[in-house]
């Protein structure tokens, strides 16, 4: 894995409050569970930047070795590592996915 893609992945992790790493788009997700995601993002209407993993391989494996994480679609808020469908979708049914992005709102 070449360091610029790693180095590519951290920058747009860094320089976006909410990221999603998925197969696809929020409007074309080519994954179920991009698309659980994509739309658990999209229910709480804030902006979120998306990357299709799917246009480089490159990228699609520098995230796993980024997150050391194995799985599509990858979560990031403020920097850090949330987790995939099923974390999200468990923070989201437990309330903490909506106080995570509350500064967030405020700030959209």
């Amino acid at each position: 894995m070449s360091e610029t893609v790693l180095q590519q992945i951290d920058k747009v992790v860094k320089e976006n409050d909410i990221v999603l790493f998925m197969k696809g788009t929020p409007d074309f997700p080519q994954c179920g569970f991009s698309q659980r995601v994509a739309a658990i993002i999209s229910s709480y209407d804030i902006p979120f930047a998306a990357v299709n993993v799917l246009l480089s391989e490159e990228v699609r494996q520098g995230i796993k070795d980024y997150s050391n994480w194995p799985t599509i679609p990858q979560l990031y808020i403020s920097g850090e590592f949330i987790g995939g469908c099923d974390i999200v979708s468990e923070m989201q049914e437990n309330g903490e996915l909506a106080e995570l992005l509350e500064p967030l709102k405020k700030e959209a």
